[in-house]
């Protein structure tokens, strides 16, 4: 597995900065965010995108996936779809950042469910949105890879499995973060649930006592049957740390993160 960092967290750092640190800290890949209005502006030309690429393989520094969207981002869980279609927008437009950079994956976050409604409505509602944009990720060759995040959605793996499946496209599929069900959870269970499903993973602990995020092996995760569960679903691509801190914290990251890689 090559580990590496989000800019999730970095967000305040130029390109050229993410790289540095990722040199610095021993880094080997990037989740790359393009915003309106931030260091990577998701209304870039194709020529400076490809420049963006460039940057990242003089470093030597692997794209891992791409995460970013419009300032108005919508809601693929409202019941309201034009909300729903301007979550598209953003989706498709990093589709399109993907395919000029050779990217297989994206980070979706669907948004936040609302009281209004049904649950089943907005399943509904949702899945009918990725059914119309998986031919445009498989034209672009880049995955929407849906997030399991504190949105009230998708609360288990078997959830997310059955919801991933009637999608009905290899191009839908699932972007595993190891914490954020760990209130609830078992993220050893959504490993073997969701199997080859899992097209990117996002790296981080929780202290269940406390209830909240902590670095990377200070919390209740059991990282040796997490490594042997990634081994025995086939997955040894990138994992993408979200652990916020400064930047001795984040080279200290990058040590805890291969330590966990080698177990």
């Amino acid at each position: 597995m090559k580990i590496g960092i989000t800019q999730i967290i970095i967000s305040s750092m130029t390109l050229e900065e993410s790289l540095d640190l990722c040199k610095e800290a021993g880094y080997e890949c990037i989740e790359l965010s393009f915003r309106e209005g931030g260091t990577l502006d998701i209304n870039m030309s194709d020529s400076d995108i490809k420049e963006v690429g460039k940057k990242c393989a003089d470093a030597g520094v692997k794209i891992s996936s791409l995460i970013g969207g419009y300032s108005n981002g919508g809601n693929m869980l409202s019941l309201n779809p034009e909300d729903r279609k301007t979550r598209s927008k953003s989706v498709i437009r990093i589709l399109e950042i993907a395919s000029v950079l050779g990217v297989d994956g994206m980070l979706l976050h669907p948004g936040q469910l609302t009281s209004q409604g049904t649950y089943q409505e907005a399943w509904d509602g949702f899945l009918d949105e990725l059914k119309e944009l998986a031919p445009i990720a498989e034209s672009n060759k880049c995955a929407i890879c849906v997030e399991n995040v504190w949105n009230k959605f998708l609360l288990n793996p078997k959830e997310m499995r059955e919801f991933v499946d009637a999608a009905g496209s290899e191009y839908i599929a699932t972007y595993l973060d190891t914490a954020n069900m760990m209130a609830y959870g078992y993220p050893e269970q959504w490993i073997r649930e969701l199997g080859s499903r899992i097209k990117k993973v996002h790296f981080k602990d929780f202290n269940r006592r406390e209830h909240s995020f902590v670095n990377l092996l200070d919390g209740d995760t059991d990282w040796p049957l997490l490594m042997e569960e990634f081994r025995k679903i086939g997955y040894d691509t990138y994992a993408v740390h979200e652990v916020g801190g400064d930047r001795a914290k984040l080279i200290d990251i990058a040590e805890r993160m291969r330590k966990i890689v080698a177990m």
